[in-house]
């Protein structure tokens, strides 16, 4: 037996990942079988609803634009009707969106040189983290229904306030990082040519950080289109309410346009603010070399 055998360390025991695997599996059954108003029963028949609701759904799809559906109150009602409807509250939800994140754009840029360490003090940039991680830690659905639907009732207009006012928690946490990841040299030569507070900020800051604070404008612009869509069902605009009364409805051929519809805008805004902040961070020629 040589040395290096002998002295070989013995291999981790694998029983503490086996008790901790099958203690969580007990967890999850215990959980599963305490919900006392749960209907198990019916989990058998999921798969063959699943498949009926997705037939009739692709049968919405594939219809010509001018047939009729049946089962409708307006007999001059057509398919095509349906896919025009989807997409005007759809290019409302986007509207929403983009609005909101003006909003959350306008407000966190600002906002974000008084809380990063190496633009403020810390007894200015305390209470400015302070409000960004407050704002940032309640869901846009909370603000519209406790804020905004009050403020502005029924309308579009109290959806865009909750995206924006929440993306200003999102997009200022996240510019008060890239503030604080520029290079410090830039810096101090502007510094040392006397340059004021303001100067500094102008020269050598932002022209380091606002490439990548834009990409994180476009990216939360995708993320706020799918919020939109889910503020709808609070009746704060967009595609959403109109989809939860499709569904609850169980008009399945119309909901089967209005969701191809959300998925094929959400597609190509995400491929479109892919390609912007491609663009931007990396500069035109290696878009070029990309494509």
């Amino acid at each position: 037996m040589t040395e290096a055998t002998a002295t070989r360390p013995k291999p981790p025991p694998k029983w503490p990942y086996t008790v901790a695997g099958l203690t969580l599996i007990g967890i999850v059954l215990i959980a599963g079988w305490s919900l006392d108003d749960a209907k198990w029963e019916r989990l058998p028949q999921f798969p063959g609803e699943i498949l009926q609701y997705a037939g009739q759904m692709l049968d919405g799809l594939l219809t010509w634009p001018g047939a009729h559906p049946e089962g409708q109150a307006d007999p001059e009602l057509t398919y095509g009707d349906w896919w025009l409807q989807s997409l005007k509250l759809m290019g409302e939800s986007v509207a929403l969106a983009w609005i909101g994140t003006c909003v959350g754009a306008l407000f966190s840029f600002p906002l974000a040189f008084l809380a990063a360490s190496n633009t403020s003090p810390l007894v200015v940039r305390v209470p400015v983290r302070l409000f960004f991680n407050a704002i940032r830690a309640v869901p846009e659905i909370l603000l519209a229904v406790i804020v905004m639907l009050p403020l502005f009732g029924l309308n579009p207009m109290a959806g865009a306030m909750a995206i924006g006012v929440h993306s200003i928690g999102s997009l200022g946490k996240l510019t008060l990082e890239n503030i604080e990841a520029v290079d410090p040299r830039p810096v101090e030569a502007v510094a040392a040519a006397g340059a004021s507070w303001w100067q500094r900020i102008r020269a050598a800051v932002i022209p380091q950080m606002l490439p990548e604070t834009v990409a994180f404008w476009l990216y939360r612009f995708e993320v706020n289109i799918r919020a939109s869509a889910i503020l709808g069902v609070v009746s704060a605009g967009g595609i959403g309410a109109l989809l939860n009364r499709v569904l609850r409805g169980r008009e399945w051929e119309w909901g089967g346009i209005m969701l191809a519809v959300i998925i094929i805008v959400t597609i190509l805004v995400d491929q479109l603010s892919a390609a912007l902040r491609h663009r931007i961070l990396h500069g035109a020629e290696a878009t070029a070399v990309a494509a």
